[in-house]
């Protein structure tokens, strides 16, 4: 499916992680541990699945591939800090802070943050496609995307919502609106936190391309609905998944006492719920005909995967 793509991905995540002479050495080396994890590289794919289904040429999306992967790469980093998620594992090693310690996990995920947007900056052209990379990215990432995301299901955590109706109490409103349901809060976080890098991804590509302003839009439709199924595979994944196989401890967002989709509505309905999304998402593309047969195969394996 994306097999011919990760040499390119990580060729070009090769490249763009070479610092200057001026970068601390064991910086660098932070920044690469992490990076060189491995994953499933699903983001940086994403980026060249879209371009090429709107026509562009892969090697010219490299750059945003590479910088997506840097992003996504930064907020594991800082994710797994203890004053996070606090988590010992990622990708089936140690995690940064626990390989090197919390302050040099800190800076290279900050170092990630900023090189990113400067591999976009200085390697995407013409110039305006890169200001519109450049925007897309620092929308998905900052405070209306994942780090907004993130905020509000630490605001979330340990408020023992189970079941799908219930309310949040005010005190839990500031970041997502009053009155609003657990699934409802638990779809806006994912939303963000998750779903909307994913459709940078996608949009991001497309922009490369040149493609229309139709066309961006319908693989942004694409990416929110593959981005909640995705999430929701997580969730069941964290519950029902091998550990060998995820690389990572499990069930640690019940013992967070973290808004699920299985907590909420149970593993039967979660996974109804993940295909009717990806349903959505494959009706979506349908319009690029052969063109988007890697996208439709990418929205399959959302449901499929085992890790």
């Amino acid at each position: 499916m994306w097999d011919d793509l990760i040499p390119i991905v990580e060729a070009g995540l090769d490249r763009y992680l070479t610092c200057a002479e001026t970068c601390p050495r064991r910086l660098e080396e932070a920044m690469r541990y992490s990076v060189e994890a491995g994953g499933k590289r699903l983001r940086p794919v994403l980026v060249l699945m879209a371009c090429e289904a709107c026509g562009g040429a892969i090697e010219d999306a490299v750059p945003a591939s590479v910088a997506i992967e840097m992003i996504h790469t930064y907020s594991l980093i800082h994710d797994d800090l203890p004053a996070m998620d606090d988590d010992d594992l990622r990708r089936g090693r140690p995690t940064n802070h626990r390989q090197f310690d919390e302050a040099t996990a800190i800076l290279a995920g900050d170092g990630l943050l900023t090189l990113a947007f400067e591999v976009i900056a200085r390697n995407i052209q013409p110039a305006e496609v890169a200001i519109s990379c450049v925007a897309d990215l620092a929308s998905a990432a900052g405070v209306e995307g994942m780090v907004g995301g993130q905020m509000a299901d630490l605001e979330a955590e340990g408020r023992g919502l189970r079941a799908e109706g219930q309310e949040i109490s005010a005190s839990a409103t500031s970041t997502l609106g009053p009155q609003l349901s657990a699934l409802d809060q638990l779809e806006e976080i994912h939303l963000r936190k998750t779903g909307r890098l994913l459709r940078s991804s996608l949009t991001m590509g497309a922009r490369v391309a040149r493609a229309e302003p139709a066309t961006v839009e319908l693989l942004d439709h694409f990416g929110k609905c593959v981005g909640l199924a995705f999430q929701i595979a997580d969730d069941l994944l964290d519950v029902t998944g091998d550990a060998a196989r995820m690389g990572k401890g499990l069930r640690k967002d019940a013992d967070h006492g973290k808004l699920t989709y299985p907590g909420l509505l149970g593993i039967d309905e979660s996974r109804r719920r993940a295909e009717s999304l990806i349903d959505e998402a494959r009706c979506s593309i349908a319009a690029l005909g052969d063109r988007g047969h890697r996208l439709d195969a990418v929205a399959r394996f959302i449901l499929e995967r085992d890790h």
